[in-house]
This record gives C-alpha cells, structure tokens and sequence, in this order.
C-alpha cells in the first residue's frame, strides 16, 4: 500500500520596499517546511507583476501598505478580481489596520513583531489556505462526477466593524465587537468595557456610532452605547428616565430621548 504523497508547500509571495524587512520575512517563512517563498518584490508594480505571471497561483502574500509609487491597497485594487491570494498586511503604521480589514486582509502584522505573533500569524494563514485546497478538491472531484457545486464568493466587505484595533504598550490588539459590553465617552477617548477589560481608544463616541452595527450597539446616554445582548432589565426612575442593567450587575442610566430606539431593539417596540 502506497503512502499518499505530502501536500505541495503554501507558495507565498512577500512584498515590502526595505530589504532587511524582505530577508527577514523570508527567513522565518524558510524555516517552515509547509511554506515555499516563490519570489520577493521591492514595490507595489513589481508586486502585480508577479502575482500575474505565476504558472502557480501564490496562495499567501505578505504585503507591505506604505511603498513608493503604488501602495499596498493600490496593489490590491489593480489586482481587483484576478486577486486569489490570501493578504497579510505588514506594516509599521497601526492607523491602515481598518482599511485593510475593509480590503479583506486575512491579518495586520505589526512591524516590530516577536515570533510569537508571527507563528500565529503564519498558523492562520497555513489553515485558511488548507480550507481554500479543501473546497477547490470538492468542486474538481464535483465536475468529475457531472455534478456541481456553487463558486465560492469572497465574503463582502463588512459595513460595521468587526473588531476594535486597540494600542497596547506599544504593540496592537484586536477586540470582536461582540466581546463589548458597553463603552463610555471620556473627553476625545472612549473607554471600552469588555467583561473585567477596560480599553481606551482615542476616538470619539458619535464616530465608533457610526462604526458599530446598530442592531446590536444602542446609544441610551449622549455618553453612553451598550451591547443590547448584554441588557438584563429596565427600572424606571424619574423624568421618563430609566436604570439599564447590565448582565454582569452594572447599572446604567437610559435617558428619556434614547428610549424608543432601545426598545425596538429589545423587542418593546
């Protein structure tokens, strides 16, 4: 009985202007056995290039955002339908992360990052593009047997955000919104409640509004949102005020403007 040969390695692409960044990147990718590095660029034009001429398709692309001539979103608009591969932006400049989220980037690699978040960087991407084999298999051995399964389309780009970028000690992290709890105004700050977490982020409380889903986030306080998923009860008090409580026992104040949305919200309405 003959073994079945090994899959062929993840064929990936890095593309930054700095040299040192490039052999750097390349280096920790050499060390995998499962990823093979089929070419380098120096800027954005390169870059195109060489996603278009491959016989193979590159599966990943480690993309640098800030490069002379044709930036990284450049590169990814040009590219438009032909892009195939998985996208990690690789950058210095925290304040591109939504941006890239909006191009569909599978991650944000933060320059300077440890080992640690590159492996779970390079984990990511290894299993996404296993899935992508996974389903292009499905659909050949599909068509061999006259059936057909339907093309995958790529998954929209989300028009609230999904998850918050947060600055940490120098380092950045990312918050799903529907960890929030609730989230408070602070002078040109929002402090975000996020179960025992709090988090500030420079921003204000009518832009992270306009931001979040508003089936799920509700003003109830010209300072105040709330995670509707996270409303235990209302008590009234005064003035067609009311008390809002939380789940985990924290009390907020419902003022009489923002009640209607609320309850439509909570189902009242």
């Amino acid at each position: 009985m003959s073994l079945a040969p090994p899959p062929p390695p993840i064929r990936a692409l890095v593309v930054d202007d700095e040299r040192i960044a490039r052999e750097s990147l390349c280096a920790l990718l050499a060390a995998d056995h499962e990823v093979e590095v089929v070419g380098q660029c120096a800027n954005g034009s390169q870059a195109v290039e060489a996603l278009r001429r491959q016989s193979e398709p590159v599966e990943v692309v480690f993309l640098d955002v800030e490069m002379a001539g044709k930036d990284g979103f450049q590169v990814l608009s040009e590219l438009g339908d032909e892009r195939t591969a998985a996208v990690i932006f690789v950058t210095a400049y925290e304040n591109y992360a939504l941006k890239a989220f909006e191009f569909r980037a599978l991650d944000y690699l933060l320059k300077p990052f440890d080992d640690e978040r590159f492996a779970q960087v390079l984990a990511r991407a290894k299993e996404h593009v296993k899935g992508v084999r996974v389903q292009r298999a499905a659909r050949e051995l599909a068509e061999m047997l006259g059936t057909s399964l339907p093309a995958p389309t790529p998954p929209p780009a989300p028009r609230y955000v999904e998850r918050l970028v947060l600055k940490d000690m120098g380092r950045m992290a990312f918050l799903p919104v529907g960890e929030i709890d609730w989230l408070e105004a602070e002078d040109n700050y929002i402090q975000v409640h996020a179960g025992a977490q709090k988090h500030l982020v420079r921003q204000s409380l009518r832009e992270m509004e306009e931001e979040l889903d508003p089936r799920r986030f509700v003003r109830i306080h010209r300072s105040t949102i709330v995670n509707v998923e996270r409303v235990k009860e209302l008590r009234p008090l005064f003035h067609g005020e009311y008390q809002v409580t939380l789940h985990d026992g924290t009390s907020l104040k419902l003022s009489r403007g923002y009640r209607e949305r609320l309850d439509a919200l909570l189902g009242k309405g």
